[in-house]
């Protein structure tokens, strides 16, 4: 069992105990061992949700950073741990009734113990301009999750052309790299073509933080890279965005189906060896706790019937839609092209590139040169001049030969 304690008022003495990690919430101070960047306007400034739905962030956090720094090759099976948190809550009693535990257990394929305490004090009290009272994050008639993917932009734009009064509040999740590039362009290609009034974009940048001397019990250095838990990061910040509005405005999360429910085509891909981010089961899973303790908006998945070729060839602009697909990221390594000093991006021939390729071909916008490998040639992938690009990668590569 990995233990983990969540921290809001870094006054109180840690525990004794020093196997136990130390996950400190503290936005803006260097002292916090979870690290909300404040690059330009921070992710907080400007308004503030009520404390239920501040409490469902404080969870996604946390999921997120234990997810990240505790391995599974240190585990028997080289997957499943044993993974405890201790989370403050406003209300005990309610968290109690909710089943975090088995959520987050059916997200990750870990078993996690999710315990409760009672706290009172602000959560956002260390970050600079939020209000003291809910305030709504903008003018906004829903929340889309925008990873910088093909899917998401498709929901975007068919969320815009449908009804021209809408305003979006776009929420994105990076640590750098290429998809924060791709988001970056997008936004920027998005607003210039719908104005800026009918969206607001809220960058998170959120990451367990590197060990400094101000931080009381510095987090493990290692990584794990398989980030299951990042699928609930994106949700509770996500309603979170949208509880200050109201507790009916939606949240839209476009993912095709066939990704949702993620039908494992090899034995590698068994269980949550696959991402279970859009999976029905866990949608409702996630929807019934968060209701359970207070925050009560809609979750919508507008794709959730159809494949990635169905969403292109029905897509309300397809103009817009194909000038910016390419920029577009889907790719589940975009930066490991680097290693065979190849372009980055998407890179060809994982599991959600070759997805991709083939909805791209259903509508004929599909381009080889787009990619590092074309998979469909029989070259690249199986050369023994480039680099592997990982196990994920390799299965696939099999797969193709």
């Amino acid at each position: 069992m990995t233990d983990y304690i969540l921290r809001t008022d870094l006054r109180t003495d840690p525990p004794d105990d020093p196997t136990i990690l130390l996950l400190d919430w503290a936005p803006g101070r260097t002292a916090s061992t979870i690290h909300v960047s404040r690059s330009g306007k921070g992710f907080f400034d400007g308004w503030r949700a009520p404390r239920p739905a501040t409490d469902l962030a404080l969870l996604g956090a946390a999921a997120y950073c234990v997810d990240k720094t505790a391995l599974r090759n240190t585990t028997e099976d080289q997957w499943t741990r044993e993974l405890s948190l201790q989370l403050p809550v406003s209300d005990v009693e309610a968290w109690r009734n909710a089943k975090w535990a088995s959520v987050l257990s059916f997200l990750t394929g870990d078993r996690w113990t999710l315990t409760p305490t009672p706290d009172q004090q602000d959560p956002l009290a260390a970050a600079t301009g939020v209000p003291d009272e809910p305030t709504p994050v903008g003018p906004i008639d829903a929340v889309c999750l925008f990873s910088g993917g093909l899917d998401s932009l498709s929901g975007v734009i068919d969320l815009l052309e449908t009804n021209p009064q809408r305003c979006l509040c776009l929420l994105s999740h990076n640590e750098g790299g290429k998809v924060s590039n791709a988001q970056k362009v997008l936004l920027k290609e998005l607003i210039a073509h719908y104005g800026p009034e009918r969206l607001v974009a809220k960058r998170l940048y959120l990451r367990p933080a590197p060990a400094v001397a101000e931080r009381a019990r510095a987090l493990p250095s290692d990584r794990e890279h398989t980030t299951r838990a990042r699928s609930a990061l994106f949700l509770t910040f996500a309603l979170t965005v949208a509880a200050s509005v109201s507790p009916t405005t939606p949240v839209y999360i476009p993912e095709n189906g066939s990704i949702g429910i993620n039908v494992p085509l090899t034995r590698a891909r068994s269980g949550s060896y696959s991402t279970r981010t859009t999976h029905p089961h866990f949608i409702d899973a996630f929807m019934r706790s968060a209701a359970t303790v207070g925050v009560t908006n809609p979750i919508l998945n507008p794709y959730r019937l159809m494949t990635k070729g169905e969403v292109l060839a029905s897509t309300r602009n397809a103009t817009l839609l194909r000038s910016l697909a390419p920029k577009s990221v889907s790719c589940s390594h975009p930066e490991a092209a680097r290693y065979a000093e190849k372009g980055q991006g998407n890179c060809g021939y994982c599991f959600p590139c070759l997805i991709r390729r083939a909805s791209m071909a259903h509508v004929g916008w599909d381009e080889s040169t787009d990619y590092p490998w074309n998979a469909l040639d029989g070259k690249g992938a199986s050369r023994s001049d480039d680099p592997p690009l990982g196990g994920s990668a390799r299965c696939h590569q099999r797969c193709l030969q």
